[in-house]
Parts: structure tokens; sequence; C-alpha cells
């Protein structure tokens, strides 16, 4: 990995490449590809020249399904965020845990699941006993991410203070109204700095908690084991650990320990035993975004997400 490389004319045509995916028809990505060589050029320039200088946000609200903020960043600066991802995916996603599952390739909300239900299984071997599931959230997880704690955990993998100085720029360019802190929804760089932020807790988990039974998405997490009280022991040591060394809660209202036999819903499924069942809430708003459009795009849709459970009423309703 060297900076050269990262700004280079090749890398940042193929991360145009990359980036003009489902975007072709966007007003803004027609205007920067009319003059797209002098665009990247100048970036390129401005790179190499140590001149680059991450510009603003655009904001606005959407819900998915709960409502969110999110701030889009200039074509150009998407561009190199593009470049950016390009290179330091590969170098970081053999740094991580197996079952670290968002945002990767070849790994996936169903993915996490399966090995949930897996895990699950082992516990319980194969259903016969008792298999208690710790599951947490982190409060306000974007928002919450200190920017300088974040880039000590870069500069810890990266020799290149070209690259960090780079990788400063970005994440300083966002203002969360909080000094330091947060990260942009809608960045590509964010989702690979969450899973580099949160692999310090992965490795705590793994090489210091010694816990085998663990899947993380996000900052959604489930713990796995044959006893209530180990789980319970853990919350503390959890928390502490989120706390001191991230700056990070668990959110109170989302933390629960119960059987997996009794149904765990977690990433949008309700788990148990022998089946799965999708989340009621998730059902709802289904049914209500049909009502609004029925087009078969949409149904097939559903119908594709449907298949990955016990669903046959609502795919009849469909």
């Amino acid at each position: 990995m060297n900076y050269e490389y990262l700004i280079s004319i090749e890398n940042l045509l193929l991360a145009w490449q990359d980036f003009l995916i489902g975007k072709k028809m966007k007003k803004d990505v027609q205007e920067f590809q009319f003059n797209l060589m002098d665009n990247i050029l100048a970036l390129h320039q401005d790179l190499a020249s140590g001149i680059y200088k991450h510009g603003g946000y655009q904001e606005f609200k959407i819900n998915d399904p709960k409502p969110r903020t999110i701030h889009k960043a200039t074509v150009r600066d998407r561009l190199l965020h593009h470049a950016v991802y390009r290179v330091l995916y590969d170098y970081f996603d053999e740094r991580f845990i197996f079952d670290s599952y968002s945002c990767r390739n070849n790994k996936g909300t169903h993915r996490a699941i399966s090995q949930f239900n897996s895990f699950a299984r082992i516990v319980s071997k194969n259903h016969t006993h008792a298999c208690w599931v710790l599951k947490c959230d982190i409060k306000k997880f974007f928002h919450s991410i200190d920017q300088r704690i974040l880039l000590e955990i870069l500069e810890k993998y990266i020799p290149d203070s070209n690259i960090i100085n780079l990788l400063a720029n970005i994440i300083g360019s966002f203002d969360s109204g909080r000094p330091c802190t947060g990260l942009p929804l809608g960045n590509l760089t964010s989702q690979l700095f969450c899973n580099i932020y949160m692999n310090e807790f992965d490795q705590f988990v793994k090489h210091t908690l010694r816990i085998k039974h663990y899947v993380r998405y996000a900052d959604d997490f489930v713990f796995l084991s044959e006893d209530r009280q180990y789980l319970e022991s853990l919350i503390p040591l959890i928390n502490e650990f989120l706390q001191s060394r991230l700056k990070l809660s668990l959110h109170p209202d989302k933390l629960f320990i119960k059987t997996f036999s009794s149904g765990v819903d977690f990433l949008g499924w309700v788990n148990f035993n022998d089946h799965k069942v999708i989340r009621t809430k998730t059902k709802q708003r289904m049914l209500k975004r049909l009502k609004k459009s029925n087009s078969l795009q949409t149904i097939s849709s559903y119908l594709g997400l449907l298949k990955h459970g016990n669903t046959e009423k609502i795919k009849n309703r469909l």
C-alpha cells in the first residue's frame, strides 16, 4: 500500500468505474463525466501536490426504516472515497475476524444470520439443551465514533504519513456538531472506517474475553452460551472496553439475554430452533409500501427477501 498508487491516474480511473455503478443518470455525475479526464487529472494534481481539501456535504433525510440523516459529498470527493476504498479494503479485510459481516465481500446479513443459527445449534447441542443469547447494540453508533481514536487506530496499521494525512482530511471533513466526533452516513469510506474501529472490539472479544460464539454486523452483535450467568458477567466488561477504548456505549433499551428457542430478533428476523420469521415491524412496513407501489419490481424484491425464512402467509398476501 503506497500513496503514489492510491492517487495514481490508473487507480482514479478504476475507482471511477466502481463509482459509476447505478449512478450514470445522476445529473452531478453526468456533469463530472463530461470533462472526466480533466477532472481526474486536476484531482490527481491536487493530491500529488498536497493541496487537496475535502469539500462539504449535502444533507438530506431518509426513512430506512427509521429516520436517518444522510450526508452526500461532491462527485469529486466520492470518487476519491472509492480510490481510497480500493486500496485499503483488502489490506484491512484480511485483518478482520471471520464473524464480522457488515460491508464485506461475500458476507452480509443472510450469512450473519446463518452463522448465528449455526452457533445456536452447536451451543445447544442440536437444540437439546438451552442456548442463551446476549444481544447488544451500540447507542448512536456513527454519531459517536471518535475521529481522533479512529486516526490512532489507522496509524497503527498504516506507516505512510501521506495516506494518514489524506484519511485525516476525509475524516475531519465531517462536522457532526460535536468536536472531532462522528462519521457521515453516506460515505463509502465510513463503512470501512466503522469496521476498522469495531475491529478493536472484535479483537478484544476474541483474544481477551476468548469468546468463540460471537457474531457482529455493524453495531449489532450477539454472544451465545449455555450459561446465562456467564453472559451476564460479560456485560460490564464489554461496556468498560467500549467506553474506555472507543468512547462508545451500549444501548440500554436494546440489550437483553434470552434463550434462542424463545425467539431472538437479530438483523430483521426472529430466529427460533427450527425456523425464522420476519420481524413484525418489517412486515408492516413492507405491506404499507406495497399499498403505495405494487409494481412487479417491488414485489419481486420483497419475494427475494422473504425466501430466506418461514414466510408463507405474507408471500401469499403479496
